[in-house]
């Protein structure tokens, strides 16, 4: 019974489609801009945050940074406090060198610094490319993928080997098609010598990532880089069986005692968990779910009033036949459950446009820009749903009407 229903309802809505063309369009129009506009506004979202926290796998979950500015408010504090981060001392090299010596929580330490620079080789050139000085510690830290050519060696990082691994982008915007391991460019007028290129990792959200660095040793990067640097870090990667709660609290009774911090007074340094990149990731989403989800109900809304109005037409148009049918014996819920697919099948339909018109969107979008713009399965799962339970809500009401019509009236109606 329930199949044959649902058959008859599908066909009821296709003779409503083909019989009314301008009207049933104008009122799919509803539903369908509704499904495109939610469904696509969480399809950006979701690509967001892809994008967000790919551009974080490289960082474990169980690493710490060692940084002058905090991520937020610190110590219980509303506003963030820039005024007292600003006096702070970056962290130095030689802080990540006693750190070392007195840490045993953590199983791998290294330093960072960064500064925006400009590379050269024969007559090309790119600005604004990132020099990277490290230890040679950091890729234990920091997964990094090379698509040609090879890491540093403890002794070259230690001995400041005039050495780099370069972005893609900076291969390409120097090098063209060529090899460029062993051939020299020079950065800030110095020269240095490829031995490694970075996987291209494309536009994102923060950035071109690796595409843009050249990675040298830090012994060679001072040379460049300022020693009060505020890009630089130092980072900290926990020990097996050692949490990251324990590394946190080693690590800030330890760096207190390495900055010779009194007892009772701040501390002049942030710990930055990988957690709490995540966790802003996840608030930034959050607030677009929510704006995304306010768009799409209000034209939802409107889809609905659409399909409802067309229901009401229909069993206007149909009273005759319901008449008919309720003489032959049919029940109410049988007419009832008659009307409610039908409205129902003609959001599905509405709704199956709308994913149709976000897939191309999505293709386009992709096409045009250097971003990965997706539209997961649950999302398509989830426009069908929302179709459905529109159908549900448009069509309760005419379909009620239509099921508590008196058979004989309904015969005499023109």
């Amino acid at each position: 019974m329930i199949f044959r229903l649902i058959a008859e309802s599908f066909v009821f809505a296709w003779q409503a489609l083909v019989t009314n063309k301008l009207r049933t369009l104008l009122s799919l129009l509803g539903v369908t801009i509704g499904i495109y506009s939610i469904i696509l506004v969480l399809s950006i979202v979701d690509s967001m945050e892809a994008d967000m926290k790919s551009s974080f796998d490289m960082i474990g979950s169980d690493v710490l940074f060692i940084q002058k500015w905090p991520m937020g408010p610190e110590d219980g504090a509303e506003d963030y406090e820039w005024w007292k981060f600003m006096s702070r001392r970056p962290p130095g090299l030689k802080d990540m060198e006693e750190l070392q010596e007195r840490m045993e929580e953590a199983q791998a330490i290294a330093y960072s610094s960064n500064t925006v620079t400009t590379c050269e080789y024969g007559n090309n050139h790119l600005k604004e490319s990132y020099l990277n000085g490290i230890t040679y510690h950091y890729r234990e830290t920091i997964a990094l993928n090379l698509q040609t050519g090879r890491y540093f060696t403890e002794h070259e990082t230690e001995s400041g080997k005039n050495y780099a691994i370069i972005g893609n982008t900076v291969k390409e915007q120097l090098f063209g098609e060529a090899n460029p391991i062993g051939k020299e460019m020079k950065v800030g007028g110095l020269k240095i010598v490829v031995i490694g290129v970075f996987e291209k990792e494309g536009t994102s959200l923060f950035g071109n990532g690796f595409d843009l660095v050249i990675m040298v040793p830090i012994e060679f990067a001072q040379r460049i880089i300022p020693p009060d640097s505020e890009d630089s870090n130092i980072l900290l990667k926990a020990k097996a069986g050692v949490t990251n709660k324990e590394l946190k609290d080693a690590v800030i009774a330890t760096f207190r005692e390495v900055r010779g911090i009194k007892p009772g007074n701040s501390n002049d340094f942030s710990i930055i968990e990988s957690s709490m990149i995540n966790e802003i990731v996840d608030s930034i989403i959050d607030v677009f779910n929510i704006v995304g989800m306010i768009i799409g109900f209000f034209a939802i809304l409107v889809g609905t009033f659409s399909i409802a109005n067309i229901m009401f037409v229909s069993v206007s148009e149909r009273t005759n036949i319901i008449g008919i049918q309720k003489a032959l014996g049919a029940k109410n819920y049988f007419v009832l459950m008659q009307f409610l697919f039908e409205s129902i099948a003609l959001c599905i339909i509405g709704g199956m446009v709308g994913l149709l018109f976000v897939w191309g969107t999505v293709k386009l979008l992709s096409s045009l820009v250097e971003f990965q713009f997706i539209l997961p399965m649950s999302r398509i799962i989830a426009g069908l749903s929302i179709s459905i339970v529109v159908g549900l809500v448009a069509g309760i009401l005419p379909a009620m009407k239509a099921s508590r019509l008196n058979p004989v009236d309904a015969m005499r109606s023109k």
